[in-house]
């Protein structure tokens, strides 16, 4: 059994993107510049743009990974493994697709949430050739390890904020450890990042945005980002990341910086 996914490096992150047309146009002119990655969620509101997105750029559908998300405690009406398999398979409708690449069956590990059930779910679908891989959100160490004894299906992603004001050393050593892809919400640090000296004194020397630095950084750490961007020009400038390589010099300077500004931390998350 195949158990860490091969995801792009580089993904599309539509986070707040529920203008339907937006995030439409986003995701094909994403596509169509080279993207070959796009991350939603059932929480976002937008599987449908997205899915019409994916079918408007006219990328063969085996060249596109996606990847969607269930169950966010703000608006799941239970976690039994039904209700989760019935979520996935709403979510399936929604983006238009008969599959997906990669479940995240763990969207935040609150409210009723039940590692048991929750995998239980995950493995039903896995079987069934809907879901492809499967991947948690927001989960610590600790609470990897209750998903890893509880599932059947390797967890093959995780999917957490990241960027070098949060760099997540500790997750980065467990899931190479482990075997399993990180991926990174919000790898600008929700545009923080632009304000770090480090940062700026870097992309001014390289002649680049504070993005590329970012994203460039995090790649360098083997971490699969998707940035939000609801703009052609944001769109492209972190497009073109992927063809700006950091020095070691810029490397050191970048792990020196001793911060942890997690930027989303709301009330259901767990015990960072």
């Amino acid at each position: 059994m195949v158990t860490r996914p091969e995801i792009p490096a580089l993904g599309l992150g539509t986070y707040r993107n529920t203008d339907r047309e937006e995030c439409r146009d986003n995701v094909r002119s994403a596509l169509d510049l080279g993207y070959r990655h796009i991350d939603t969620a059932e929480a976002y509101g937008n599987e449908v743009a997205v899915g019409e997105g994916i079918a408007d750029s006219g990328v063969a559908r085996d060249e596109v990974f996606v990847a969607t998300k269930v169950l966010h405690p703000k608006f799941a009406e239970g976690y039994a493994s039904d209700e989760i398999v019935a979520s996935a398979r709403d979510c399936l409708e929604r983006l238009g697709l008969d599959s997906v690449d990669l479940l995240y069956g763990v969207h935040w590990p609150a409210g009723d949430y039940d590692p048991e059930e929750t995998f239980d779910a995950c493995a039903t679908l896995h079987d069934e050739g809907v879901v492809d891989h499967v991947g948690v959100c927001n989960l610590t160490p600790e609470l990897l390890d209750e998903a890893r004894d509880a599932s059947d299906v390797p967890i093959g992603a995780l999917q957490v904020e990241c960027h070098p004001l949060l760099q997540q050393e500790a997750l980065r050593e467990y899931c190479e450890r482990h075997d399993i892809e990180l991926v990174a919400y919000a790898p600008l640090g929700y545009g923080a990042v632009f304000d770090a000296p480090e940062i700026r004194e870097i992309a001014d020397e390289h002649g680049v945005s504070e993005a590329q630095v970012s994203l460039a950084w995090l790649r360098e750490k083997g971490v699969c980002t998707i940035p939000k961007a609801s703009t052609a020009e944001h769109i492209r400038d972190n497009w073109e990341s992927l063809a700006f390589d950091l020095d070691d010099e810029d490397i050191d300077a970048i792990d020196a910086i001793d911060r942890e500004d997690r930027q989303y931390d709301p009330e259901y998350a767990p015990d960072w």
